[in-house]
């Protein structure tokens, strides 16, 4: 018998209908948790999915069951064609959610002919409230700009506007409460991360700031918070804080794993299928499209990693001592 499934969950139930694009591997910014000190080698143009590629594997995952993309980089506002891109998935009747995540240096200008275009949700990452800092952490300027696209997101009516912050000792678990005050009369939900590992970029237990310790900062400065109340498929540990209008999340990959409702995969910019983020297991759909395969085989192959998914990833010591790409090649 075939171990081939017609949609696209694994052998522990989980179906997976929420999938995220790297577009590009390029970013303008060079932060020190994604991109390594270093840098990294591009992957020749050639070798990357062409737009027809990329919005050909979309129909594929549409027609299994996925319903929400999102779209990443590197940084994906640098791709030209970005308009375009949004407008062909949001034809895509089956997809009900299209949400990107971006670092916010170019967003202000582009995002009213990004909404138009169909983008339902936004993530903008901000590390720092800082500008010197934000200098230091992403070793670029525009820490204004970064502000100037929060204000215009919120101004757009997105609701709430998400703001990742990757939470690192002696870098910026100082203004944890400077981060949830700003959760006060804003539409906002920051998303405190804890500093995950990728090759090179110098993770370490001590610089990692658990979800318990940024808890205890936050109620101690702030009435205690309220758990609201999360779909099993969610990332992130949500909080309400009494008379805030924003909220507070975590994302907790590292001190409390949330595997068991994982719902994504990944496409990233060169088009390897990577079925979780800490797994180095990757699979090449441009392959398999410029090998001339119908949409079935090429569905076949997703569905095979799909079903080789592990039940969970290994841990925060195992996952350092794992061959990964760096996080500026996976997609934020």
């Amino acid at each position: 018998m075939s171990r081939i499934r017609k949609n696209l969950t694994d052998t522990f139930g989980r179906f997976h209908n929420y999938l995220r694009i790297s577009l590009t591997e390029r970013c303008n910014l060079r932060c020190l948790y994604c991109m390594p000190e270093k840098g990294v080698d591009l992957t020749n143009n050639s070798k990357l999915l062409q737009t027809d590629e990329l919005l050909r594997l979309v129909n594929i995952f549409s027609k299994a069951g996925v319903k929400k993309i999102r779209l990443t980089g590197g940084e994906p506002t640098v791709r030209k064609d970005i308009l375009e891109i949004c407008q062909e998935i949001k034809r895509d009747k089956n997809i009900t959610n299209l949400a990107m995540t971006t670092n916010g240096i170019s967003l202000a200008r582009m995002l009213p002919k990004l909404k138009d275009a169909g983008l339902d949700s936004l993530n903008i990452s901000l590390d720092t409230l800082v500008p010197s800092k934000f200098e230091f952490m992403t070793r670029r300027k525009g820490h204004h700009l970064v502000l100037n696209s929060i204000n215009k997101a919120i101004e757009l009516g997105y609701n709430p506007v998400k703001i990742n912050c990757v939470v690192m000792r002696n870098q910026n678990e100082d203004e944890i409460v400077d981060f949830v005050n700003m959760t006060k009369d804003k539409p906002v939900n920051i998303r405190f991360i804890e500093y995950m590992p990728f090759d090179d970029n110098k993770w370490n237990n001590k610089k990692m700031v658990s979800f318990f310790e940024m808890k205890d900062i936050i109620n101690q400065n702030f009435e205690p918070m309220v758990r609201m109340d999360d779909h099993f498929t969610e990332t992130a540990k949500n909080f309400q804080i009494p008379g805030h209008t924003g909220s507070v999340s975590f994302i907790t990959s590292m001190t409390s794993q949330f595997c068991a409702g994982c719902n994504r995969t990944r496409l990233l910019a060169d088009g390897n299928y990577k079925v979780c983020l800490f797994g180095n297991e990757e699979i090449s759909l441009r392959d398999a499209i410029r090998s001339g395969l119908t949409d079935d085989e090429i569905l076949n192959i997703i569905n095979g990693a799909v079903i080789d998914k592990k039940e969970k990833h290994g841990g925060m010591f195992n996952i350092k001592k794992m061959k990964n790409r760096p996080m500026i090649t996976i997609g934020g």
